[in-house]
């Protein structure tokens, strides 16, 4: 019997990251430009992924990657705050 977790990486690892990267992007400049707590929203829901990518890789990723998503974690989630107020 497989994971939920593990069937989830599966799945994961077939998206097309052209895709992947595409709409992110468009996550992104969709919640920097819309006003408010809609642009707000949005980018928690990008840094909601980020967190559950990030947690699910740890254990694998070097620590000069681990860094790096932390530190990008914590920007998005600025931005959020900064976004909703």
């Amino acid at each position: 019997m497989v994971a939920p977790s593990e069937n989830l990486l599966r799945r994961l690892a077939r998206v097309n990251p052209t895709t992947a990267f595409v709409v992110a992007l468009v996550l992104m400049l969709a919640g920097l430009f819309l006003p408010g707590i809609v642009g707000a929203a949005l980018l928690f829901l990008l840094a909601a992924g980020l967190a559950a990518l990030t947690f699910t890789t740890w254990p694998v990723q070097s620590p000069s990657t681990r860094a790096l998503r932390a530190t990008m974690l914590v920007l998005l989630l600025a931005g959020v705050v900064a976004k909703a107020l």
